[in-house]
């Protein structure tokens, strides 16, 4: 043989090397490629399924604060239906205050009638109105009592103001009132 047959040898040899090398790394290669393609299709499928419960968490994230959004808007109404309550009762407490202050003028006015009517001439003791009453206007439970003298009779008690619908408990409070009235009221 011949050195230039050896070399054709060696060269076919080393060809034929290339061509099976090119040829497995063009099979790796579409395997690794299909593998890669897999490995993306599992992460795409893992976003995919973060994505989705990301989704669910934000739907009941919204319910929530739609419930708490409601349930604010229920308290501002509460609050506001509270408040105007409260200005209506304040208005009605402004209205007993003073129908009392009235009153108590109108006692006034006739104690001086009384004093100038009288044939003695005497002054009769003022009755005080009790500590609760004359703080807040009223008598306490929504009702206002005066003992005022009539012209020109014996004096009797009046009452102003008298809610309509009272409980058991305010008829109560009134009999009781009256059997505690000054004797000269109650023999009017």
């Amino acid at each position: 043989m011949d050195t230039s047959t050896t070399i054709w040898i060696v060269v076919g040899i080393i060809a034929f090397l290339v061509v099976v090398a090119a040829i497995v790394l063009i099979a790796t290669a579409g395997r690794r490629r299909e593998a890669r393609a897999e490995a993306q299709r599992a992460h795409a499928a893992e976003i995919r399924e973060q994505a989705a419960q990301t989704d669910r968490e934000a739907r009941e994230r919204e319910a929530k604060a739609m419930q708490a959004d409601a349930a604010a808007r229920a308290a501002e109404a509460d609050a506001a239906r509270a408040q105007l309550e409260a200005e209506r009762l304040a208005e009605s407490s402004r209205g007993h205050r003073d129908e009392a202050a009235e009153l108590r003028e109108t006692q006034a006015e006739q104690e001086r009638r009384a004093m100038e009517v009288d044939p003695d001439g005497s002054a009769a003791e003022p009755e005080q109105a009790p500590p609760a009453a004359a703080a807040d206007g009223g008598s306490g439970d929504g009702r206002e009592a005066d003992v005022a003298p009539a012209p020109d009779g014996p004096e009797r008690v009046e009452r102003t103001s008298e809610p309509t619908g009272r409980t058991s408990a305010e008829r109560e409070d009134e009999v009781v009132a009256e059997e505690h009235a000054p004797r000269h009221a109650r023999e009017a």
